[in-house]
């Protein structure tokens, strides 16, 4: 079997796989062309969509990512290719990223830092607590679980907003459906989401999202730049409808220069970094989750984090 990694592997993650499986060729190209993508049996990370139509001996594609941006549209992979996602994987990083700016916001440690810059000793005022705050969490997979999670042990109320309701988990005081997004909206003091980029979620928050939100409240995107409209996001925080809001992610990346975006006030924005491999445990998650994945390819057994083609989203 010929498996072809795509990421960029550590020594050890390559010791790792060679250990566990001998049996296997490993084939570590970071760029690799139409035919080597068209003679393996496997593919471990995301390797460009357009290099799939022809890869007639792919059984298995396993992403690096929780999104499947691209890779569900008929046609992209061969019918008999299994998806599978690294769902679990980005919990840890991509949590501690939105405790953290969601923290600098409250507290105001924006201004302060812009105010250090300018050589400005200026009290700026009031602040805002986690404690006994209403967050709603917007995609309450593995990410939003995670962030739910830390923000409850903080003392908030936490709503969690899922597209297929279950049981509701301990760290969430109410569990509600994506249909009840409106309705929740003006309840909460902070809005948190972590949608993936499907159909479904294409622009869901616009103009009519903002305004049912709080006076004062504030906004956190750490899914996908396409679940938001951007212009209507500038026009809720330069009105002071909203107090601050910060973004992970752009509708496109990397952003242009000519983006209003850049100079929205109160709009903090990072480059998509919050995840990646920034901390290293998150590769070393994705490198297990398939090991595992790889392993049951060769039992026969099912795989974890298979996706379904029509929701983009783990089944």
């Amino acid at each position: 079997m010929k498996v072809l990694v795509v990421m960029p592997f550590k020594d050890k993650h390559k010791v790792l796989m060679a250990q566990n499986f001998p049996q296997v060729e490993f084939i570590y190209e970071r760029n690799p062309d139409k035919e080597l993508v068209e003679n393996v049996e496997v593919i471990i990370g995301n390797v460009k969509p357009s290099l799939l139509k022809n890869a007639k001996n792919l059984r298995w594609l396993q992403l690096n990512s929780a999104g499947t941006d691209g890779y569900c549209e008929k046609g992209i992979l061969p019918m008999q290719t299994i998806l599978t996602n690294a769902t679990g994987a980005y919990g840890l990083a991509l949590s501690e990223y939105m405790l953290a700016v969601l923290m600098a916001m409250q507290k105001k440690l924006y201004s302060y830092h812009d105010n250090q810059k300018q050589f400005l000793w200026k009290d700026e005022g009031e602040v805002t607590s986690i404690f006994e705050s209403t967050i709603l969490v917007v995609g309450l997979g593995d990410i939003g679980s995670c962030f739910a999670k830390r923000v409850k042990a903080l003392g908030a109320k936490v709503i969690g907003i899922k597209r297929r309701l279950g049981e509701k988990p301990d760290y969430v005081d109410e569990l509600v459906s994506l249909d009840k997004l409106n309705e929740y909206l003006p309840k909460v003091d902070i809005v948190a989401t972590v949608l993936p980029g499907t159909k479904a979620t294409y622009q869901i928050f616009d103009k009519e999202k903002f305004a049912l939100m709080k006076k004062g409240a504030f906004f956190i995107n750490a899914g996908r730049g396409s679940a938001v409209v951007e212009d209507d996001l500038i026009e809720a925080l330069n009105s002071n409808h909203l107090a601050g809001a910060a973004i992970d992610v752009t509708h496109i990346e990397p952003l242009p220069q000519t983006s209003a975006l850049w100079q929205t006030k109160n709009l903090h924005i990072t480059p998509h970094t919050a995840g990646q491999y920034h901390l290293a445990k998150t590769l070393d998650n994705i490198v297990n989750i398939a090991r595992d994945n790889l392993q049951a390819l060769i039992d026969g057994k099912e795989l974890k984090n298979i996706v379904d083609f029509e929701t983009g989203y783990k089944k």
